[in-house]
């Protein structure tokens, strides 16, 4: 027993000492004598453009073999090659030996935000198998986010009525800044209506690429309703999705309180408060204010002004209204309009004014969204009431003899019995809006026919002709704003031949009816509609026939 007990005691102390020298080999190098730390600024602006740079120093007594560095960049980071964690081979490291690796790097986040960056050094002490590591990290804040980013929004609205607001923004960073995004978040009770430019399922906006010193702005529309007093929250966000994550930049917060409106303003246009204007229209509004608080109202002024190139001021026309001639503005006061003097409780009153569209002005952008607007001041009460204004087609017919298309013949004047051919040209142009599904027509009298010849060739297959009818149909199709204006006109000439009989004798015959041309305007969703007249044989746009040269004979 006591031999057992004996073996048993040196197989332990055979089995400590292995555990000893394994544990004596493995601490036999110390890896505090690698010093490993990063330097970089501690507080950067976001998008600033910086270096993490790794130092590391061998502080022992051996070489440090087949070191590897491994680099993680904070999350948000913007860094060459888009990857945030970086695996590099180092040389073997001497004792006393120094080195630095250089890590660019750009931030993205909100003010204050925390960033930490981590290196990791992996080696091999020489003579030993065992791999050591060292590691160490460093936490760098945004310290400022020079984008502004604030609402635009009355501080007081009253409760279900249509208002607009605005989400202003501007850049002064020296990164330009992509793919952002701007999200809100709307109170309780908030209907939205629409916006500009349009929204992504009505909370989320696309931001185009802001450099520095340029900026843009959000216009909301919509209605809020809540009771009396009550305070409603606005929250938006800006910032950019990265891998699923929404990165904010900055974050906008805006109180406004329901009040109890005391006046209510409608307009109507030429009778109809959703009236679509035509160029050249006569205009006559009427702006009806009605009292619905709970006090007389007394003494009251009321003013409007005109938004828009449309209007020709020169033909404004205001009883009981002040306006400078050329002036965009008319002021109303309680002296002149009896209505404003005294306003009793649910009682209501109006003011009106006539006023001219151009024919023409100038076309504002390629937009295609044409409106007159005017803005209302009342009291403490402002109301601004946009309304469409119709694009403009205009459709140019001519006939000529002598022309360079297709070279015509026959007698001039024309000979009853025998045939003469002319060439017709049609033009459209289009103003303010885009059109669609244009359409030009006309009718070709019974003694009159087509030859086949038309130009440009590629219009040939947008061009019908009706045997029976005699009609020609010419299907324009799109024609975007200012075509023709500031862009290539639509056209096409044709040929037809025309044989006059003996009873149009001495008078001109007629080549070509009246042209006519309509579409659908994209913005107001109406018909256009407009004639040009049609054309005999005296040919007023051919500078070479003479209305006697144009007599049948």
């Amino acid at each position: 027993m006591r031999r057992k007990f004996i073996t048993f005691l040196i197989l332990l102390a055979t089995l400590a000492g292995i555990a000893g020298f394994y544990y004596w080999q493995k601490n036999l190098y110390s890896k505090e004598v690698l010093k490993l730390e990063i330097l970089a600024p501690e507080e950067v602006e976001i998008a600033e453009d910086f270096e993490y740079i790794v130092k590391y120093k061998n502080n022992g007594q051996v070489r440090l073999e087949e070191p590897k560095l491994v680099f993680e960049y904070p999350e948000h980071s913007i860094v060459e090659g888009g990857v945030l964690r970086k695996e590099i081979p180092l040389e073997d490291i001497y004792p006393g030996e120094e080195r630095t690796y250089p890590f660019k790097a750009r931030l993205l986040g909100k003010e204050g935000q925390a960033f930490q960056a981590k290196a990791i050094l992996s080696y091999q002490p020489k003579n030993l198998k065992a791999r050591y590591e060292s590691t160490t990290t460093f936490t760098t804040l945004i310290k400022s986010v020079p984008l502004n980013f604030e609402f635009d929004l009355p501080s007081k609205i009253e409760s279900g009525k249509e208002f607009k607001f605005r989400l202003n923004y501007f850049s002064n960073i020296d990164y330009p800044l992509s793919g952002l995004r701007c999200k809100i978040e709307y109170p309780p009770g908030f209907e939205f209506i629409e916006s500009a430019p349009p929204s992504l399922e009505k909370i989320e906006w696309e931001v185009p690429p802001l450099n520095k010193a340029e900026g843009g702005r959000i216009e909301i529309v919509g209605r809020l309703r809540g009771e009396i007093g009550e305070q409603k929250i606005f929250q938006a966000e800006l910032g950019t999705w990265q891998e699923g994550e929404f990165i904010l930049f900055k974050k906008a917060v805006k109180g406004v309180e329901i009040i109890k409106p005391a006046l209510y303003i409608t307009q109507q246009i030429n009778g109809n408060p959703e009236y679509i204007a035509n160029p050249g229209d006569s205009l006559h509004y009427e702006i009806f204010f009605k009292n619905i608080g709970e006090e007389t109202l007394i003494d009251l002024s009321l003013v409007t002004t005109l938004t828009g190139d449309a209007f020709d001021l020169e033909t404004l026309k205001a009883p009981d209204g002040e306006y400078e001639p050329g002036d965009n503005s008319i002021l109303w006061e309680w002296r002149k309009a009896g209505d404003l003097q005294f306003l009793n409780v649910q009682e209501e009153g109006k003011v009106e004014f006539w006023v001219k569209l151009k024919e023409d002005w100038e076309i504002p952008s390629s937009e295609g969204k044409e409106v007159i607007k005017n803005k209302i001041y009342l009291s403490q009460v402002k109301e601004e009431f946009t309304n469409k204004v119709n694009s403009k087609l205009v459709i140019s017919q001519k006939g000529y003899f002598e022309d360079e298309v297709f070279g015509n013949s026959g007698p001039i004047p024309p000979k009853a019995g025998e045939t003469t051919t002319y060439t017709i040209m049609w033009q459209v142009k289009n103003y303010y809006n885009d059109v669609e599904n244009v359409k030009v027509k006309a009718t070709l009298p019974k003694n009159v026919k087509l030859t086949g010849k038309i130009f440009p060739e590629e219009e040939t297959e947008k061009f019908t002709f009706d045997s029976q009818s005699g009609e020609i149909v010419w299907n324009v199709g799109e024609l975007k704003v200012a075509q023709g204006i500031l862009s290539p006109v639509s056209n096409i000439t044709f040929q037809v031949a025309l044989t006059p009989d003996s009873a149009q004798t001495g008078k001109g015959a007629e080549i070509i009816g009246q042209a006519k041309t309509e579409g659908e305007d994209s913005w107001t969703k109406e018909t256009l509609r407009e004639v040009a007249s049609n054309i005999n044989t005296t040919l007023p746009d051919d500078p070479t026939v003479t209305e006697e040269m144009g007599r049948v004979q």
